[in-house]
């Protein structure tokens, strides 16, 4: 199996090859102050430029077990990643755009970044507290996390929380339900909004800066988790849950879309398409 790294122009209805690669990579971020997109490979980190080029690596002073969970300031100026430690639980750092010198944000281990506040104050993230997974905010800086589902009532398993452009909502999917889908809470842990509900496994909703859309990936009815290796569909929608629609289908699932990766003009996304046969073959 083979990694394609793609970016899905709204206008067009197109996707375009930026990487193709026998390298397992997954979860594109949109570098924009660097023309590239960042994504992980076996534990570490990389730029790919858009124009087209190879992987660039990306030094994470003494972090070797880099997970997809990783993401770009709002103002471009800062990295945030997810490595694993021995327990095989996540741990959030942050450091320079050009890479090196890590911070470390969580102390508790079992955190996975997934959203930085507009304001470029918060990470959201998804945390393992407790034998379960519940959405989480906590200063970039570090210190006291925010709970935000989960509270006191049996919320299910909580997931790939992302900011809305103007920062009062943090989308994220839920089985609360059933099964995973699509829902909204406000950064304070009030209001939480199931905005749809269909069939599908439905995860990882990012909308985009602009705020006229939301992409998320969809998984067939009665898939547990968010799996690798799967038939899978992008989705757009607007931000109230109408006009849904699937707009690309392939191989694809964990690595696809974890993570925000629209570009700042909200003209197009990144994604990661996951392939077998000969290089070149579609």
């Amino acid at each position: 199996m083979r990694s394609s790294l793609e970016v899905y122009d709204l206008a067009s209805g197109r996707a375009s090859v930026v990487l193709e690669t026998e390298a397992h990579i997954e979860a594109p971020n949109w570098d924009a102050a660097r023309g590239a997109l960042v994504v992980n490979s076996g534990g570490q980190l990389y730029r790919v430029p858009l124009e087209g080029g190879g992987m660039v690596h990306v030094p994470t002073e003494g972090l070797a077990n880099l997970n997809n969970d990783h993401g770009v300031s709002p103002d471009g100026s800062r990295l945030v990643v997810s490595n694993n430690t021995g327990r095989g639980k996540s741990v959030i750092y942050t450091l320079d755009a050009a890479g090196g010198v890590v911070a470390r944000v969580t102390e508790e281990p079992g955190a996975y970044w997934h959203g930085w506040s507009p304001d470029g104050g918060t990470l959201a993230f998804c945390g393992l507290r407790g034998g379960r997974f519940d959405i989480y905010t906590v200063p970039v800086g570090g210190g006291a996390e925010r709970q935000l589902t989960g509270i006191g009532a049996d919320e299910g398993h909580n997931d790939g929380p992302d900011y809305a452009p103007d920062g009062k909502w943090i989308w994220f999917n839920s089985d609360r339900t059933g099964h995973a889908q699509i829902w909204k809470v406000k950064p304070d842990g009030s209001e939480a909004v199931q905005v749809f509900e269909d069939e599908r496994v439905n995860w990882f909703p990012h909308p985009s800066p602009d705020g006229g859309w939301v992409v998320y990936l969809a998984y067939p009815p009665g898939t547990t988790g968010h799996p690798p290796d799967r038939d899978i569909a992008l989705c757009l929608m607007r931000p109230d849950g109408s006009g849904r629609r699937d707009v690309l289908a392939f191989n694809g699932g964990q690595g696809t879309i974890n993570v925000p990766s629209w570009s700042p003009d909200s003209s197009a996304f990144a994604f990661v398409r996951y392939e077998r046969g000969e290089p070149g073959e579609r």
